[in-house]
């Protein structure tokens, strides 16, 4: 049973029926506001909604528009969740608690649902305005309303840190939303809520306020996406992870103790992960073997063929030539089953 992921978009629909459908949709599925827009007649818009249970990931396209937040609808319908809004096209505009922003190239905010707002988005040459947006129910969060404060209305820095990490976290998910199982909705809720937790405390700087297993999950995560990213560089050591992290590496060792895995266990997994990726992967099928390896930071090719056949089974250039001559086989009884129907 996969999770829950439902979508929407206008493209589907009469040009009539868009924008009314569009605004039905979209304040079903996140919270009740007053939109209005001078794009009825061509209204463009889509919503993707990824469903965690107490957490929602939703990615969001629509044209140029206006939102308000009463505190009439607060009083008919107040969920009780922040939101984390992640730019992705266009302009967009957030006020709340008397502070406005304006996100452009990749900004970020947070707000609060059961506070007044108002927002807008615009959009050059008649294109879309588009975000990712993250909601999180305040319970889930161990830092008090008030203190979250200073934090609402406020563009967030975006080069890197907690916020990018976040970011990334969620382009991820919604990626590969096909692939989640119900199963795993509460782990990946608990890592969602858990980061941004940390993106709060670190903004705040509280993070010491953070209860000890809420930061122990978002560190380990933290460790996990910088691992990652730097799976090509042969010199990735626990010292060095150690060190990027601000802890010693018996406490790195202790993260990684608890997830049953060495520090090099888990880099090796991961390495192996991306060789196997690209020797499937017809469009590199003229890249050596050695090469492969050597992208995802194996320096010998005898340990890196051993390494690889211990883990599935077969030597790296039998897992290709078996992975791609079953693709061409497939295609050539395509092919022969085209030619010869009459």
């Amino acid at each position: 049973m996969a999770v829950i992921e439902s979508a929407f978009s206008t493209d589907d629909l009469p040009k009539a029926d868009r924008w009314a459908s569009w605004y039905e949709f979209g304040t079903q599925s996140h919270l009740p506001t007053l939109i209005r827009t001078d794009h009825q007649d061509d209204f463009q818009g889509a919503v993707r909604v990824l469903d965690l249970g107490p957490v929602q990931v939703s990615t969001l396209t629509y044209s140029p528009l206006n939102v308000l937040r009463t505190p009439k609808l607060i009083r008919q319908s107040d969920p009780g969740v922040l939101y984390f809004v992640v730019h992705q096209h266009g302009r967009i505009g957030i006020a709340q608690n008397g502070r406005e922003v304006v996100l452009a190239s990749q900004g970020q905010v947070i707000y609060d649902t059961s506070r007044p707002f108002t927002a807008w988005a615009t959009a050059e040459h008649d294109a879309v305005a588009g975000c990712v947006i993250l909601q999180v129910p305040r319970e889930l969060l161990p830092i008090r309303s008030q203190t979250l404060n200073p934090l609402l209305a406020v563009g967030l820095p975006q080069g890197g840190g907690l916020g990018a990490l976040l970011s990334r976290h969620l382009a991820e998910l919604t990626r590969n939303a096909p692939q989640w199982t119900a199963a795993d909705a509460a782990r990946l809720a608990t890592i969602t809520a858990d980061l941004f937790a940390a993106l709060c405390a670190h903004e705040l700087e509280t993070v010491d306020a953070l209860p000890p297993e809420t930061h122990r999950r978002a560190l380990q995560t933290q460790i996990h996406e910088f691992i990652r990213q730097r799976l090509g560089d042969p010199a990735l050591s626990p010292g060095t992870i150690a060190a990027a992290h601000g802890i010693s590496t018996r406490q790195l060792y202790k993260i990684f103790q608890d997830q049953g895995l060495t520090v090099a266990d888990w880099i090796r997994r991961c390495r192996l992960e991306r060789c196997r990726h690209d020797m499937a992967d017809p469009q590199l099928h003229s890249r050596p073997v050695h090469a492969i390896a050597a992208r995802w930071g194996f320096t010998s090719a005898a340990n890196f063929s051993r390494t690889f056949r211990a883990a599935y089974g077969l030597p790296p250039g039998e897992y290709r030539n078996l992975h791609h001559g079953g693709a061409r086989r497939e295609r050539t009884s395509i092919v022969q089953a085209v030619t010869t129907t009459p």
